[in-house]
């Protein structure tokens, strides 16, 4: 069960100039569930990826890297089921053939396509599927296809994760629509299982690869569910240029902030969705870290909290044993933390201060704020003036079920 989300509405979702999108059930693991999706881009489209740090990356990351290099991408291709990652060359060729095969239906170069996959690790892709579901897909396309797509990318997700908002620039209304898919193995160390955020905004298009690291930094990178680096992570962003304002040129002008403010919000709800939507998690979680030297080790130490299994079972079982956090901002691998400087804090809850017990906290207090369904853990090093902050979510028995019946 989600953790206060709910499906998104097709009719909240706006379309963006520029883009169409096309869904297919191309049996690729499953008989009768939506597993291709196809995005297509009008001519003159400016896109930008970020890509898993995992150095044992699939196939389609690797191709997408080479085809991004070249510029003038035309087409998504997007399967689920099937991840085609530790897959050797042979996962390269099936990559590359998936592109082929779809620039042959648009009439585009191979390079001006963009190949995802997302499922399982290690097995062939059906690359023979993929290409008799395409004309499927392609037939499908429109504008308003957004909630088809997310649900078209889900693996063990229990909902589509969608977002739009729309923003005006110089009197003309500019639109910003994303999906995402991931629920475990998520600890992206980049963005998100995959991620794509569309915008029909005029960008010059020498800002884009920047902008998609910055946002994929104030989202997807923020987010763990169980501190697992996929092999597939990609998040893609896409300008599509069609909105008749002024090109941005800067983010640092009324216009350009407007526009990154709102693709930085559907990055962020998109990335959080992914925790609330965590395998078997019952609560979310904000690990807020104060008072650091430096935003990164801020981070460091919100991180090591985020990833315990001791503390996340702790969550789970509404239970205030909160030495699990204080141990875990002390091995989070900070050499000259002094202890007697930190204070911890459940929400409102005043747990620990100067290192230790806060005389006034009481436990009924620690376990009325853990019974909740979400939560801040916030924890003040006492160093500096840094802050930072992650979302992690519990675990659940269930997130083991899930886990060990995945490929049945």
């Amino acid at each position: 069960m989600a953790v206060n989300l709910n499906a998104p509405r097709a009719e909240s979702l706006h379309a963006v100039a520029g883009v169409r999108i096309g869904v297919a059930e191309a049996g690729i693991r499953k008989a009768n569930r939506k597993d291709l999706t196809v995005f297509l881009l009008d001519e003159g489209a400016a896109v930008a990826g970020v890509f898993t740090q995992n150095r044992f990356c699939a196939a389609p990351v690797q191709v997408c890297r080479e085809h991004l290099a070249h510029g003038g991408v035309r087409a998504l291709v997007i399967n689920t089921g099937n991840a085609n990652a530790g897959t050797g060359e042979d996962g390269l060729v099936r990559a590359r053939t998936t592109c082929i095969a779809a620039a042959r239906l648009l009439d585009v170069a191979p390079e001006q396509v963009l190949p995802f996959s997302t499922g399982v690790i290690m097995e062939p892709l059906p690359v023979d599927r993929i290409e008799k579901g395409l004309p499927a897909a392609l037939a499908d396309a429109q504008p308003a296809h957004w909630l088809r797509a997310a649900e078209g990318i889900m693996t063990t997700d229990t909902l589509p994760k969608a977002f739009s908002r729309q923003v005006q620039v110089d009197g003309v209304t500019v639109t910003v629509t994303g999906i995402s898919k991931g629920a475990g193995m998520i600890r992206p160390n980049m963005a998100t299982m995959l991620g794509f955020v569309a915008t029909d905004a005029k960008i010059a298009p020498g800002l884009l690869p920047a902008l998609a690291l910055e946002l994929a930094e104030g989202s997807f990178n923020r987010v763990t569910v169980d501190g697992d680096t996929s092999t597939n992570d990609s998040f893609v962003v896409i300008a599509t240029n069609k909105a008749r304002h002024a090109e941005i040129a800067s983010f640092d002008t009324p216009a350009g902030r407007a526009v990154k403010d709102a693709m930085q919000e559907v990055a962020r709800l998109l990335a959080q969705a992914i925790v609330r939507d965590g395998e078997g998690a019952t609560k979310f979680i904000t690990v807020r870290v104060e008072g650091g030297q430096t935003g990164a080790e801020c981070r460091q130490v919100a991180y090591a909290i985020a990833h315990s299994p001791l503390v996340k079972t702790a969550f789970f079982a509404s239970d205030p044993n909160l030495g699990r956090i204080l141990a875990a901002v002390g091995y989070a691998g900070i050499a000259d933390l002094d202890q007697t400087k930190i204070d911890l804090y459940l929400d409102d809850v005043h747990v620990a201060r100067q290192g230790g017990r806060n005389p006034a906290y009481r436990e009924e207090d620690g376990q009325r704020v853990m019974k909740q369904a979400e939560i801040t853990v916030r924890v003040v090093l006492g160093r500096g003036d840094a802050a930072d902050q992650v979302w992690t979510c519990d675990f659940s028995h269930e997130y083991v079920t899930i886990n060990a019946d995945y490929r049945s």
